[in-house]
């Protein structure tokens, strides 16, 4: 499929749908779309007039011109109030279009721009067509739906914006590995299969590479023994990996990105039972995912900005070499961790993680993990948690995540909470009491952080989808891959 910004006037675009955005409370036709409309036979106002159509966000009707037109059909897509506009309203009425447009080969679309700039327009749309048509099948015999038959798709009076459908297109690959990775069975990515899927981006795109084994691992600082004590039980190694993106020129900045990889999570001797949601454990490496896909993308980018990205991959399983509740864990820095629950095993990796981010020397480190369903109770499905030690940091992330559709809401560092997780025979728990879950982890994980400007990104409800949301299809998503390239881009 080819996504082409093309300066064709919209009463001159010939082709099979033909698909225009129409803001609430405008639905009396503007001259150019009267002009259209008389050209398509009418086809416009009796879709409004027979779909009581009214321009609300999400709403749409779709219609085929008759009389031998050049154009086959005309959809209408609602865009919602012009006052509440956003950059996603775009983004969400592209991928919509999409949607409707998968049995013709060629696709036009016209939305005003409103306040956006082309530029940001193009890009956005063109993530969101590629995103929502984006199908993973590759564990299928026999998909159940087609492939989508577009080859093309013109975005009408956008010519000139082929640099930002290329970033769009590049953006959405980094997207689409972070699903696969997600999507893909633990049987399929284990903890060595994420770290060749790390060396062959290294390879093609011209990223260093360095991957721990268990025993570099055991002689970091004082042993990685919170990472390590959560795969003793698993006949898999764990793969520590460690990929850098440098810029050509001197890098006005440098930050480490760490995400959370447990390619399965049983509970370890804290099972969790049937109905927990065990069979989706393949996706508690979400935030691995997403920073391998953010690499992908970043390097492909090239900003001047020196990125690591920290993978400290392993699983969490059940064998009579299993860590058990009330071992005493120590981290590389020292600290010593006593297990009163081995399925919050993704903050144990984090740990050492976070002190081996730490020691390159960084302006910043983002950690992102499918870390508690407290997180989930306190936001939903849809909205990712954020703590900050710098406010700086925080509001470049926040407003990342707005130019990029993906939600966060900042949550509190409440200090007082540690006593929670104070143990009497070690420096500290690896959880504390139901109330504030979500807060205690990150209580946690700002342990292992000494002085470097530090983010934790929960993410435990926005890397899968049970239903079609946006521009994410049902499974994984991809969250927050998006907001992470823009970050570090912008």
């Amino acid at each position: 499929m080819q996504i082409k910004a093309t300066p064709t006037k919209l009463l001159d675009w010939t082709g099979g749908l033909l698909a225009v955005g129409i803001l609430e409370g405008e639905t009396k036709l503007s001259e150019g779309l009267a002009k259209l409309d008389e050209q398509l036979a009418g086809t416009i106002s009796e879709l409004i007039a027979d779909e009581e159509f009214e321009g609300k966000s999400g709403s749409s009707a779709v219609g085929r011109v008759g009389g031998g037109n050049s154009v086959r059909k005309v959809a209408l897509i609602g865009l919602g109030k012009a006052e509440d506009l956003k950059l996603d309203s775009w983004r969400n009425a592209a991928a919509a279009i999409a949607r409707l447009a998968t049995k013709e080969k060629t696709l036009g679309i016209s939305l005003p721009l409103g306040s956006q700039s082309p530029e940001t327009v193009a890009q956005a749309m063109t993530e969101a067509v590629i995103l929502a048509l984006h199908q993973d099948n590759r564990f299928k015999s026999e998909p159940e739906a087609k492939e989508p038959k577009l080859e093309t798709v013109d975005l009408i009076g956008l010519g000139g914006q082929e640099a930002a459908i290329a970033h769009g297109e590049t953006i959405a690959s980094g997207v689409i590995l972070a699903r696969e990775l997600v999507n893909a069975p633990a049987n399929v990515i284990t903890p060595g299969t994420m770290a060749q899927t790390a060396q062959q981006l290294a390879q093609v795109y011209g990223l260093e590479i360095k991957i721990l084994e268990q025993a570099d691992c055991e002689n970091f600082e004082q042993g990685m023994g919170a990472y390590l004590g959560v795969g003793q039980a698993s006949d898999i190694p764990p793969k520590f990996i460690h990929l850098t993106y440098k810029p050509s020129d001197t890098a006005k900045r440098k930050v480490a990105i760490v995400g959370k990889s447990v390619t399965f999570d049983s509970g370890g001797l804290n099972l969790k039972p049937s109905g927990s949601g065990i069979e989706t454990m393949k996706m508690d490496m979400g935030g691995g995912a997403a920073t391998l896909g953010a690499a992908k993308a970043i390097a492909q980018l090239k900003p001047d900005v020196e990125v690591h990205f920290i993978c400290a991959a392993t699983e969490n399983m059940v064998s009579g070499k299993a860590m058990h509740p009330g071992d005493i864990l120590k981290a590389s820095n020292g600290k010593t961790i006593e297990v009163n629950n081995t399925d919050a095993e993704g903050r144990l990796t984090l740990a050492d993680a976070l002190v081996y981010a730490e020691t390159l020397g960084v302006d910043a480190i983002v950690d992102l993990a499918t870390l508690t369903g407290a997180c989930i109770v306190a936001l939903g499905n849809d909205i990712a948690g954020l703590w900050s030690t710098d406010d700086a940091l925080a509001v470049e992330m926040k407003n990342s995540a707005e130019m990029t559709g993906e939600k966060f809401w900042q949550m509190p560092i409440e200090d007082k909470y540690f006593e929670g997780l104070k143990s009497q025979i070690a420096d500290m728990k690896n959880t504390g009491p139901r109330p504030g879950g979500s807060i205690t982890a990150a209580l946690f994980l700002k342990q292992f952080v000494k002085d470097t400007p530090w983010m934790h990104l929960d993410v435990a409800g926005p890397v899968w989808a049970d239903s079609p949301n946006g521009v994410s299809n049902k499974g994984a998503t991809g969250f927050p891959v998006r907001t992470l390239v823009n970050w570090v881009t912008k």
